[in-house]
This record gives C-alpha cells, structure tokens and sequence, in this order.
C-alpha cells in the first residue's frame, strides 16, 4: 500500500512536469475552450467533488480546472491528525485521468510543507498533524510517503496564464516584496529555496492585502489585465479586492468558482457575474 501510494505520486509528478500546456514554472492555455477555477480547498471532499462536476472534463475535452492548496485542513483520523493527503491522492488521480485539462497552481501550505517549516490552522500546526496522520496510516512508511507528497506539491506550477490576459496564482507577492520579486522564476528551473523565505515561491504564494497601485505594477509586469486568486480566507467564498482582482474560496459551504470562456476578454465586473456558489452544484 505505501508503494502504491508513492508510485501514483510520482506519476503525478511526471505529469505535472508533461502537461502539454506547461512552460517552465506556467501553464500557458489555449485561446478557446473554458476554464473552472477553484479557491483554495484544504481537505473539503464534497466542494471538489461539485468542482469535478462543474467541469465535465470527459464531456468537455477543450475545458481545463484548476484546483489549488488541497492540503491541511478536513477530516481527520481518531487522534486529530490531518487527513488531507486523501483527497491530495484523489486529486492526483484526476490529473492522471485528464493530464492536459487538470492543473495545480503551488499555494502557502504547500510551499510550508515542501521545506517542513510551521504552518497554523485554526490552532493547530498542520504539517505535524498530517505527519502523524501519514505515520498511523503508513507505519515506517510514512516518512517516504511524505517525502513523495513534498515531492509532487514541488512539481507544481506557480500560475496559470490565460491567453484573455487573466492570470490565476494562489497569491502574489505583497506591497513590501512588489519590487524584489523576480519574475523570471516563473520561466526558469524551480529550486527549494525558492520555497523558503524570502524566496521567490514563498512571496507569491504568502503575499496578502494588496493595494491598488501594487496591483497594477504587478499587472504590468506580468502582462496581465485581471487576477484570480486563493490564500486569503473569504468567509461568502469570494470577493472582489480591488479594480482587478477577485479572490476566491472553495473550503467551506460558501466556497465558490468561477467558470470563464477562454476566447473572450472580461471585465472584472463579468469577472464577478461569473462566480458560482458551489452549494448550487449537484
């Protein structure tokens, strides 16, 4: 079982890494087709199951999903630990069955558990708790089992660029690390310390509040019209956080989507008239 359990991961990685849409650290999609965006999910099972029904992959093979921040938070076994890594593994096997229309875009938690630094959630640091959970499921496998899941939360992509000039990242770096942040992390070879403080990886992916005027820099600097993002909780499941961004969330029973066209420019108020409470999805 461990084995099988390490074995999918790494075809998860090779995956990831394969996408035909993937360049260096972006995934780059085409100017037709659709896309289903999810906010950051934390363990919640029944909010990506109506994400994988929203999207109809099999019945749409020219729509994408992207899913983000899977890990920490959910279920957990009998003595607290965090279950998580379960639906991490359905996730993978999502992504093995539509290689090209399933993409991850790397978040804070994963980013945190990739160098094993300290991670809270509601009180509780969650890279220890879903170590415990993995060492009880696993026994005197659950070290490489976790090593595997770091693993494959590397292999991750940091955006998602739209050819519409809508850029969907977990975060973006904050008003203090605007002008230190390199952009061209998003073109080169990934390396772990760029995980770590105050590497590159780490301030997109942890960056918060961010003003108008550090918006539109990074908007020029990335080429870009219009942000989506997780990371910063959002209690109705989204909000609009500027003249050009819109936040989502998908980890609880308000979580939202959003489903954009691939062939079309929005505004950001189509941008709003877009999102979809995933209560509403069967």
């Amino acid at each position: 079982m461990p084995q099988t359990t390490i074995d999918l991961l790494n075809r998860g990685i090779r995956a990831n890494q394969t996408d035909r849409f993937r360049r260096a650290n972006l995934v780059c999609l085409p100017g037709a087709g659709s896309l289903v965006i999810g906010g950051d999910l934390h363990g919640h099972r029944r909010n990506f199951e109506r994400l994988v029904a929203q999207a109809r992959l099999a019945e749409h093979p020219d729509r994408h999903l992207v899913l983000q921040e899977i890990i920490h938070g959910g279920p957990e076994d009998g003595a607290g630990g965090c279950l998580s890594y379960r639906l991490l593994l359905d996730a993978v096997r999502l992504k093995l069955s539509f290689p090209d229309q399933v993409h991850f875009v790397m978040g804070n938690h994963d980013t945190a558990a990739i160098n094993s630094s300290e991670v809270m959630k509601n009180g509780k640091e969650m890279n220890r708790a879903m170590t415990l959970a993995l060492e009880r499921q696993f026994g005197k496998a659950g070290p490489e089992v976790r090593l595997a899941i770091r693993q494959f939360l590397f292999s991750q992509p940091l955006a998602v660029r739209c050819p519409n000039r809508v850029w969907i990242s977990h975060s973006l770096p904050d008003d203090r690390n605007l002008n230190g942040f390199d952009p061209g992390i998003f073109e080169r070879e990934m390396k772990l310390g760029d995980c770590e403080k105050p590497g590159g990886a780490y301030q997109l992916t942890w960056g918060r509040r961010h003003s108008q005027a550090a918006l539109n820099g990074m908007a020029g600097r990335l080429d870009v019209d219009l942000f989506v993002l997780g990371h910063q909780p959002q209690p109705n499941g989204w909000c609009r956080a500027g003249d050009n961004l819109i936040i989502l969330a998908s980890d609880h029973d308000h979580g939202c989507l959003l489903e954009i066209d691939l062939s079309r420019t929005y505004t950001i108020a189509e941008l709003v008239s877009a999102v979809t409470p995933l209560a509403s999805i069967a």
